[in-house]
Parts: structure tokens; sequence; C-alpha cells
């Protein structure tokens, strides 16, 4: 710890950088890192590597070998390149290697070599063929930048959702810029180029011309361009020696260094933390590593072998053939802690726990004089805060033992800080082991999120690391252990080297009933994989039928999608594979499947009933279901048919369909019906009116309320309508007609089959109480008292009841003696009662 600001170097008086190795690289390269096209992903991502590119003095015969290490140099994947020359390497936020061939094809790949997908760039690129490509990320996602040897740009700002767009020719371009690069600003990708002395900038719509402002004069030439991770910064590589730094909207400038060397660098990446005030830009060539600001000096380093930078969020990531470095401005908390003589809180806290621990009195000496000045809580937070950007754990410990030691000094510290830094601590040093490989720094922990870097722990399959993470953390299990389970199952199924029934059995005793976890997935990989069987026994497992179907169908096994379908007792999902079936098989065997099961047969043929009546149809004919087949032929008489005599032939099929079926009642009533219809017709030709489609019943209202009393009787014997039907139905017509006189000649016709009480009432309800009162004295004796209080004639009512000596009868008369003219009547009652009672 003495010698701990030993590698920190100041640039100016504002900023130290610090330059600390990461891994020892053991990857055994045998080619020079300058021989290959490099790719290394962002926040402590892999490296790839195509190795033996295709170059003139190379043998056409051989082909180079495409190799994916982790940043610690462990080799991931390896596979001989058997695709197209190829111009450019990078990689996708989610971690896909893009490959950009010299035709516009981008071939993608996952982190293991496995072939994702690919895509083209446009005929124009493939006829022009590919110059140059930048792989470039934007809050879209990750885009491809192409410049064709027609020195014209395309773009997609998001391969995910590829949209090319052919960027505005630049006036009098007759060669490949000297350098370019892709800037994004306001939701929009713009390509700044140099031409020359000459800066354009092309939008989506126009080519500008753009000026740097405060740049030294005597520039003919631009060799090099970097943008700031953050696409906030611009800065510019001049063949004078100059490095002209300022915002990526080249509307002011931020310093200017000349670095007197003209030779063009082989990379230049900007090297700045965030919230930094100073900022930085690193260059390197073959020997030197420079950062410069600024400041009127720069920082230079001896590069003993050919490198490679990679720019990362808070620094600059530096790998050779045997080191993997880290470079970086030293954060403000670290500064203040360790610079020499420093008085800060933080650094009296760290030796007040140091002498603690030596059991000297200068800890309370320490102590006493943070305390005094009112910081001791600004000296925990520090020391806090300056853990986190430690790469080293005994330093770690050293930071937090101290905050430790000073949170027992305080009474309301708030302890969550501590807590989440220690935990965050112990994620990062487990993923930053040489065998995971993965060199996160804390801000760009913090900026990554756990749930990402839990993504990026299982796309390099290191699921037990990734579920101890997430115990550790407490982190619910839908977004934690279950999908790390689930991506884990995903990666079994295709292990083809293990059998169906093994595979699943291990799979179900792993995951048993964990929430959150889908089998139908893991089943629909499996599928993708070509072990159909093995998707099978996996959806047993899933307790979700909605889910199971789908793949069922997917896979081809209707049937037993069918039978999953009917056991959820969901008629949707039913619905769903009956129709799948039907356009799967042909017509017999999609009736023969249907007979073996009576639900999807019964479902089927509700849907048939709205849907497709000729289906229907057939369906009966089939299963010999004449009773059914009588009923279709019915509905389809007044459905379909509008002449009468199809409707009669109709109607005679259904007669037929209920013979066969020995429903002797029901064919009766369908020759009856036939009967009825044929006789509509002739009336409505001889009498002229509304028949057809009436009932019976309403045939023969129609003939009585139409004056035709002896077809409506003659008809009433045709069908052999009861007497009192009859009467009923002539008795309500010819009072809704008012036809008092007939009604009474009606009367007295022959003697009433249904009593004359119902003459009574359908004139009351006629509002006619005169002609009801002609019917009360032919009413039977048991319904006169009715009767008369139908009429209102209460009096009468009561000397009936009394004379009947019915107690019902009484009580009924008595309930309507309500006015005072009936006072008389209810006392007549009352005696009558009395002297029931007295004998």
């Amino acid at each position: 710890m003495d010698c701990y600001t030993a590698n920190w170097n100041p640039l100016g008086d504002s900023a130290f950088y610090r330059k600390y190795e990461l891994y020892s690289m053991d990857w055994d390269l045998k080619d020079e890192l300058r021989d290959c096209l490099v790719a290394a992903a962002p926040y402590g991502g892999p490296i790839a590597l195509l190795r033996n590119p295709w170059r003139k003095e190379k043998a056409a015969s051989m082909r180079p070998v495409l190799e994916i290490y982790s940043a610690s140099g462990i080799p991931l994947a390896s596979l001989l390149w058997k695709s197209g020359p190829v111009v450019s390497l990078g990689w996708s936020a989610e971690e896909e290697l893009l490959c950009v061939q010299e035709d516009g094809a981008v071939l993608v790949y996952g982190l293991h070599g496995d072939f994702r997908r690919h895509f083209s760039m446009g005929n124009e690129v493939l006829q022009n063929r590919v110059l140059d490509a930048q792989i470039f990320h934007t809050e879209f996602g990750s885009g491809v930048a192409i410049l064709t040897g027609a020195h014209r740009f395309t773009l997609s700002a998001n391969v995910g959702d590829l949209k090319l767009r052919r960027m505005p020719e630049v006036p009098g371009l007759q060669s490949a810029p000297s350098c370019w690069t892709t800037l994004c600003h306001d939701r929009v990708t713009h390509i700044l180029l140099a031409v020359g002395p000459e800066l354009y900038l092309l939008d989506h719509a126009t080519c500008s011309t753009v000026t740097p402002p405060g740049l030294a004069p005597g520039v003919s030439s631009f060799l090099q361009m970097a943008v700031s991770f953050t696409y906030r910064h611009l800065a510019l590589f001049t063949d004078t020696g100059y490095i002209w730094m300022g915002p990526a909207s080249l509307k002011e400038k931020l310093c200017e260094f000349n670095c007197n060397i003209r030779a063009p660098p082989k990379q230049m990446v900007w090297c700045s933390r965030p919230r930094s005030k100073e900022r930085a830009v690193v260059v390197a060539w073959e020997k030197r590593l420079m950062v410069v600001g600024d400041a009127p000096e720069s920082i230079q380093f001896v590069l003993d072998e050919d490198s490679y930078l990679v720019p990362e969020l808070d620094g600059v990531r530096i790998f050779s053939r045997s080191t993997h470095e880290f470079l970086h401005e030293v954060p403000v908390a670290s500064e203040e802690i360790f610079k020499i003589a420093s008085m800060a809180p933080g650094a009296l806290l760290l030796e007040a726990q140091k002498e603690y621990e030596k059991e000297s009195q200068k800890a309370d000496e320490y102590l006493r004089e943070i305390q005094e000045l009112g910081q001791l809580t600004q000296a925990v937070q520090q020391c806090i805060e300056a853990a986190g950007h430690e790469h080293r754990p005994d330093m770690q410990k050293s930071l937090l033992r101290a905050a430790s030691f000073g949170k027992c000094f305080l009474d309301r510290f708030p302890p969550d800080s501590f807590v989440h830094m220690c935990q965050d601590l112990r994620v990062l040093n487990a993923v930053r082991d040489y065998h995971i490989g993965i060199p996160l720094t804390y801000s760009q922990y913090k900026q990554l999120t756990i749930q990402v870097l839990l993504d990026r722990l299982v796309l390099r399959r290191l699921y037990p690391l990734a579920i101890q993470i997430c115990e550790y953390l407490r982190l619910p299990e839908v977004r934690g252990v279950s999908r790390i389970l689930a991506h884990w199952a995903c990666y079994k199924v295709q292990q083809k080297d293990v059998s169906d029934e093994d595979v699943a059995r291990a799979i179900n005793q792993k995951l048993g009933d964990t929430p959150g976890v889908s089998y139908s997935d893991i089943a629909a990989r499996a599928y993708g994989c070509g072990r159909t069987e093995l998707a099978i026994k996996l959806l047993e497992y899933e307790p979700r039928s909605g889910e199971q179907v789908p793949l069922l169908l997917k896979m081809k096994r209707s049937k037993l999608a069918l039978s999953k379908a009917i056991e959820s007792g969901d008629t949707d999902l039913v619905f769903t594979v009956l129709l799948h079936l039907k356009n799967e098989l042909n017509r017999g065997d999609f009736f023969m499947t249907l007979r073996n099961q009576p639900m999807a047969l019964s479902l089927y043929r509700q849907f048939c009933k709205h849907q497709e009546l000729e289906t229907l149809k057939d369906l009966y004919n089939q299963d010999d279901n004449h009773q059914e087949l009588g009923s279709f032929h019915i509905r389809a008489s007044y459905a379909a048919e509008e002449r009468i005599e199809g409707r009669v032939a109709a109607l005679q099929t259904a007669a037929d369909a209920f013979y066969k079926a020995k429903n002797e009642f029901a064919a009766k009533a369908t020759e009856d019906q036939m009967r009825l219809l044929r006789l509509q017709r002739r009336l409505e030709d001889e009498l002229g009116g509304q028949f057809l489609d009436l009932s019976l019943h309403d045939t023969v209202t129609t003939l009585i309320l139409g004056g035709h009393n002896k077809r409506a009787e003659q008809l009433a014997r045709d069908f052999r309508i009861p007497d009192k039907r009859l009467w009923w139905l002539k008795l309500t017509s010819l009072a809704n007609l008012e036809d008092w006189e007939e009604l009474e000649k009606f009367s007295k016709s022959k003697k009433s089959p249904i009593g004359y009480l119902p003459f009574v009432e359908i004139c009351v309800k006629q509002h006619n109480k005169y002609e009801a009162k002609k019917y009360t004295s032919r009413v039977a004796p048991e319904q006169k008292v009715k009767a008369l209080l139908l009429v209102g004639d209460v009096a009468q009512a009561a000397d009936v009841a009394i004379e009947h000596r019915n107690e019902a009868e009484l009580s009924l008369v008595l309930s309507h003696c309500t006015g005072a003219t009936d006072g008389a009547t209810a006392d007549k009652i009352q005696r009558a009662r009395a002297q029931a009672q007295k004998k």
C-alpha cells in the first residue's frame, strides 16, 4: 500500500491516470494482432480474432480461422471460415458477433461460434462491394455502416430491425476518405468523413461541410477520428501531428494537443470516466501509447507488443499477446484518499483504522480530528465509494473495513450504501475471476445492471455462478433463478449425445414446478433442434394446455393436441385444433378423428350449425343419424329455401329421415306441415293476404279475422283441432274484431266446450261489461260468483255466495266491497256468516 500511487501518472493539475493489469493472457496466438481482424466487445466482453484474413501475399487456398476468447484469453469457440472475404468484425449490444463480408452480407454468430442468422446490406452494396465497415451502438441497438466501392455510405441503425438507409453522395468524391466515423445525435445517425483538409457531415438527406473551430493552420489531411463512448465528444488527428478535441457537434473546441508525431496512429480512442472534468484521448502507434488532454504534457507508455485498444465507459482496455490491462482516470474518491499527504476525511479515516488495528492511540487522534470537522459521514462515504473503484480485493477490504470502523461512531448512518457495495463487489470479484473473464468496473456494472450481467453469464453457460449470484442477491425467482434454469434447460436439450428420456427427466428433476419456468418454451427449443420426441416428453410437464397445444400443432401432432385441448376443457382451444385438423387432414380422416372424440364432435357440430351447414349434413350422413338429419332438413327448409316447392321437398326429405329414425310423431308432424304449407299457398291464391309461414292456430285466427268462418272450421276439421282450442281461437278473434253480434250467435250455436266464463272474461278484457253481462246467466254455478264480480255486480254475487254458503266465495265477495255503496252487501255477508256459525 505504500507504493499504491506508484503507477499514477498526472495529466496536468486536475487528474491522474493509472494502468493496471487485468489478466495475464494465455491464449497462445500463432499470429500477431496486426495480422488479424480484431473485435472486442465493451463492458469486459469477449474478443474475436479472424486469423489469416484474405491478403494478396497469402495463399488463396488457406482458409482463415475465426476464434472467440474471453477477456482473460480462455477459448470460447473456434471455427474454420468457409464464407466470403470479411472486411470488418464487431460485437452487438447482445454480444453477437457481426461479420461484414465484401459482398455486403452480414453473418451473425453467437458467443460460442453458433451461427444465428444473416442479412444483406442491399443490392447496391452487393454490386459495388464493401471497402470498409464499422459496427456502432445507439439507443436503438447495434448498427452497421458500410462504405462501398462507389464511395457511398449505407447504414442501418438497428440490425435487429433492419431498415437500410443510403446516405447522400459527397460531391466530387473520387477515392476513399482518409478516415470516417459514425456520430449519433438527437436520435439520428450521421456519417463524418474526411477528404483532404475538408470534413463532410452526412445525415439522411443532406451533405454539408463542417470546420472544427480553433483548428491549427496547415492541415492538409485528417488521419484518424475517434468518438467518445457516449458519442458526445470527437477527436481528430491531423497530418500536422495535432489532436483536436471537442464536442461531437463541432461547435466549439475543448482543447488541442501537439504530439509532434505525424505518422498516422493505429488507433485513437477516448479515455474518460462519467462526469469527469478532464477529457483525454489515448493514441496508439506500433511501440508507443500516449494519453493527451487539456494539458501541455502527455502521459506516454512503451508498448512491448502489438496491442489493441477497447474503449469503455470509464477507460480503455489494452490487450496484447501476453497481457490485458485497463487504463483509466483515477476516481475522485480514490485520489482524495490515496494522494500523497492527503488530509481528506476518507484518508484520515483509513489511517485511523490502520492505527486501530495496531492498537495505537493515533487512531483516536485521527478520529477526533475528523469528528471535530464534522466530516465523519463524508469520510465513510468516501471509503465506500473508493472501494467500488478498486480492482484488488485486498484494497477493497481495507477501505470497507475503514468505512465499517467509521460507521461505529455515527448514530444514524444509513447502512444501505455499505451493504450494497459489499454485495456489488462480491459479484464483481466473482465475474472478474480469470476463469470467468468479465473484467467489469463498478461504473460499468451499474450501467449494465445486474439483469444484463446475468444474461451474459447465461450466454457463457455459467449457470451455477449465475444462480449463486441470484440467491446471494435474493432476486425474485421469476427474474433470477427461474429464468436461468429455463436457459439451462434450453441448452440441455441441445446435447444430442444424451437420450430424450434422460434429458427430459433431468430437466424435470432440476426445474420441478419452479414458478416462471415455461416447459413449452423449452420444448420449442428442443423441437427447433430437431428433437421432436423430447419436445413431446417435455410438454407432458407443462401444466398449461394453452401452451402445449400450439406447439403440438406446430410439430404436426394434431391428434395429441386435440386430446390435450379436450382435457383442458377450453372450448376455444378445442376449436383452434379442430380448424387446424380440418385444414391438415382429408375429409374422411377428419371425420374419423372426430368420431373417436365425442366432445370434439359435439363442439364441431355446434360450429357447423352456425358456419358450415353442408359439413354438418355430411357428419349426420356418415353417422347415420337420421333424427338429426331430419332436424337439419327442417331447418334448411326455412333457412335456405325460398320457393314453396323447395321447402316442401326439404320437408319431405326430413319426414323420410324421421321414418328411418322410427320417430313416427316427428314424421307425421312434418307431413302435416307440408299439408299446411300447400293449403296456405292455396289460401293466398284464393283469398289474398299473407298466410305462408303462419302456424296452424295463426292461420285459423287469420281466417276468422277475415270473416272466413267456414274456411276456418274446415281447416280445424282437416287438422283435427280440438273443439276447445277452436272455440278459444274463435272467441278471441271475434272479441278482437269487436263483432259482438257474431260472438253472441257463436255462443248459441251449440253448448260451449270451454264454458261461458271465458266469454265474460274476454268481454271485460275488451272493456265491454254490457256484453259480458249477457253471458253471466249461462256461467256454471261454481263460476257464477267470479263472473258477477267481473261485471261489477257485487250485490248479486253476494246473494249467490250466501245461497251457496261457500266461505271462499263469501271472502272473495267481501274483498270486492270497497265503497260506501257496498256497505249493505258487506253487512249482509257478515250476518249470513253469523247465522251459519249459530247453526
